[in-house]
């Protein structure tokens, strides 16, 4: 993991980070976020049909979303924030299906840093990639309202 002064942020546009770890999506999980979610459509938990028709359950494309948090954060460690708001998501592209037992991994990169608000409007892209294929699972451009502690200002 990388670690950086919220002042040292600036630096960090345009660079692809080093991914996160590979992280398993089990049926459990799926499972799991359908319950939370009700969002039970039989893609997610008809084991049998879905792996007739698609070759094995198919994880939500929010479930992705709410990995970024944690693997986010494995990838990038910035000292000095006090409290950070997600801000919202620019863009939001679900490419490619997630099948029950695949591993995925998340590409960072920071594309922006602006003052805004008395505190660092910042935009990342994040990547979900999936173990073996080649085309990411999701692609998203996010937006986070980042304020420093009082060291930082």
């Amino acid at each position: 993991m990388q670690s950086i002064n919220l002042s040292e942020l600036p630096s960090l546009v345009g660079v692809d980070l080093a991914p996160s770890k590979w992280v398993s999506i089990t049926q459990e999980q799926i499972d799991r976020f359908a319950d939370l979610t009700g969002d039970d459509e039989w893609i997610h938990i008809d084991r049998d049909r879905a792996a007739r028709e698609f070759g094995g359950t198919i994880a939500h494309g929010y479930h992705l979303l709410a990995l970024i948090p944690a693997l986010g954060a494995s990838i990038l460690e910035v000292r000095g924030v006090k409290n950070g708001l997600n801000y919202g998501i620019n863009r939001l592209r679900f490419t490619n299906m997630v099948r029950a037992g695949v591993r995925v991994r998340l590409r960072r990169k920071l594309l922006s840093v602006e003052p805004q608000r008395g505190g660092w409007m910042t935009t990342h892209e994040f990547i979900i990639e999936i173990a073996g294929e080649e085309r990411p699972a999701m692609v998203a451009e996010m937006l986070f309202l980042l304020f420093g502690d009082d060291e930082e200002r």
